[in-house]
């Protein structure tokens, strides 16, 4: 009996055994196909950022060009900077720099000089906003148009940038001028953190949001102000509720976890830097006051806005050698709000 049924059995655990091989191996060539015929997802490119590095550079190094993307229904546009060296390495970090009011990227790229830093620096252009003339603005700001998400539109930047560059996504840097730097102040470093290394803000118009700034993380910051600017003035404005400049740095020292006793110093004849150290996850935070400065952006060569602009400085070399060992945390989730 027993002798009789083995061979069977056998022969019934092989075809089974083939069967479910068959199976198997058509699941795996269906799962293949769809993923071969499924367009890559924003989330997708970014996780594999090494491919970037093998696709060709949208322009030649060492050039600055206007691109376009398209962000909550709009074409929004930016100018893209890529380094004299760019095909010869790998993970470039990126420096994003908002203009002020009324400013465009290439004006800004021309009196801010980061366009020489070891980085892609992007130029985003705002959205034209309220008020006399046909003038750019950033979200945050009460001449701000109403409706854009600017945040958002930050967000899908950064996505095409990792998706078409070779770029280091830990190393996203933040920089502005005047309504830019407030924007880069009081809404993306709060919403973004996860994104955003660290910032740079010089000559921030700081107008409240109405919300509060909760980042995921601590976030380093190097701030530049006059303190004879009379457009966003050094010792605050109540009437419009913009903070003085000292208190509101101090403030961030503070939310960071900072020690309460910054080291203030004479750096130059006309610059006093408070700089707050032995802060949560290193973010340390700086101030750099710029004695009778105006409201303009330290070492410019042409105009960047009115007042006095020092030259015993050079602000990209400063928020540079500030921002450039930070970085974000490894492991994140790409959310636009906290």
């Amino acid at each position: 009996m027993n002798s009789t049924l083995r061979p069977r059995t056998t022969l019934s655990l092989r075809r089974l055994a083939t069967a479910a091989t068959g199976l198997l191996l058509c699941v795996a060539a269906t799962a293949t196909t769809a993923s071969a015929s499924a367009a890559p997802s924003p989330a997708s490119q970014r996780t594999t950022g090494k491919t970037a590095c093998r696709l060709p550079a949208p322009q030649a190094a060492g050039t600055s060009e206007a691109h376009t993307l398209t962000s909550g229904g709009r074409e929004r546009s930016y100018r893209l900077h890529l380094p004299a060296d760019y095909a010869k390495k790998r993970d470039w970090p990126v420096v994003l720099a908002f203009h002020g009011r009324g400013n465009t990227g290439t004006l800004t790229e021309e009196f801010s000089k980061l366009s020489t830093l070891p980085a892609v620096v992007v130029y985003p252009e705002g959205v034209i906003g309220t008020g006399d003339g046909d003038r750019q603005a950033w979200q945050g700001a009460p001449y701000a148009a109403a409706g854009v998400d600017d945040v958002a539109f930050t967000g899908d930047l950064i996505d095409t940038l990792e998706a078409t560059l070779c770029v280091d996504e830990r190393r996203v840097y933040a920089t502005g001028k005047s309504n830019g730097a407030g924007f880069v102040s009081t809404l993306l470093a709060c919403r973004m953190a996860d994104r955003i290394a660290a910032v740079a803000p010089v000559a921030a118009a700081l107008y409240p949001t109405g919300e509060t700034c909760r980042p995921s993380r601590p976030v380093p910051m190097i701030e530049f102000h006059g303190t004879g600017d009379v457009t966003i003035p050094y010792a605050g404005d109540a009437d419009r509720g913009l903070p003085a400049i000292a208190t509101w740095a101090a403030d961030w020292a503070e939310r960071n976890g900072c020690r309460t006793r910054p080291r203030v110093r004479t750096t130059a004849p006309d610059i006093t830097t408070t700089n707050w150290s032995g802060c949560d996850r290193g973010a340390d935070v700086r101030h750099v006051a710029v004695t009778d400065g105006g409201h303009t952006w330290p070492g410019a060569d042409v105009y960047s806005g009115g007042g006095y602009t020092t030259q015993t400085v050079e602000a990209h070399e400063v928020l540079w050698a500030f921002l450039r060992d930070f970085r974000t945390p490894p492991a994140r989730s790409h959310g636009h709000g906290h």
